[in-house]
């Protein structure tokens, strides 16, 4: 089995059995999570399918299985479900163990402020790095609308997201070469702004940040829309 299938599967085996946990019970809303997390995936794949052809980032062979779907190894599909769905799981768990423990509405507008001049100074400043620019751009939008039509979800969100940066950096570190011989995603540091966190690009955690959001949204409208209980 292939080393990018291994962390897919660690990375989202206790949050799946840890969802039938009386308190958790997240499974009751695996029908609107699962929906959720596909509608989040197909912005990200589109970007992935792009820079994979273009050469801005790619895969190592020796830590895949083989297959393919438009290009992209299937653990890279993998890793839109798994991922999200566990950090998914980890954001609605540290809120029932703590529900009152969010941020006051101007600590979220002030954050939120800086957060989105950070994104859009990044992009502009770096607009002929390709992964820098759509980066900082995708997460400018995301947050844009997350403060736009749900500011709840930030007063927590922003909390959580700092616990999540834990299991981010570990899963993150091993795919981009920490304790490994080689990479499991390769980027091309012509196409960023070639800063690592440890082997992490600084990009990929906007990266995670917005997807994450991105996710998060989409569920907690379709919750709403759907008032599932």
């Amino acid at each position: 089995m292939s080393t990018y299938l291994w962390i897919n599967l660690l990375s989202i085996s206790v949050p799946l059995l840890v969802s039938f946990h009386p308190r958790v019970r997240l499974y009751k809303k695996w029908n609107i999570l699962w929906i959720a997390i596909i509608l989040a995936l197909i912005p990200y794949i589109i970007w992935d399918v792009y820079f994979t052809e273009k050469g801005f980032w790619g895969f190592t062979d020796a830590y895949l299985i083989g297959v393919e779907i438009l290009g992209l190894p299937i653990e890279e599909w993998l890793f839109f479900i798994c991922i999200p769905y566990a950090c998914m799981f980890t954001h609605y768990a540290l809120l029932d163990l703590n529900s009152k423990r969010m941020l006051k509405a101007k600590s979220v507008k002030y954050l939120t402020v800086v957060l989105l001049l950070l994104f859009a100074i990044n992009a502009v400043v770096n607009y002929q790095l390709a992964y820098t620019l759509i980066d900082m751009a995708f997460a400018f939008a995301i947050l844009l609308l997350a403060y736009l039509s749900n500011k709840t979800l930030l007063k927590s969100y922003y909390l959580t997201f700092i616990v999540m940066l834990i299991p981010f950096i570990i899963v993150n570190g091993v795919l981009t070469g920490t304790g490994i011989e080689n990479e499991v995603v390769w980027y091309n540091d012509l196409e960023n702004l070639g800063m690592r966190f440890f082997t992490i690009p600084v990009e990929d955690f906007a990266y995670a940040f917005s997807l994450i959001l991105l996710n998060l949204l989409i569920f907690e409208r379709l919750v709403k829309r759907f008032t599932i209980r």
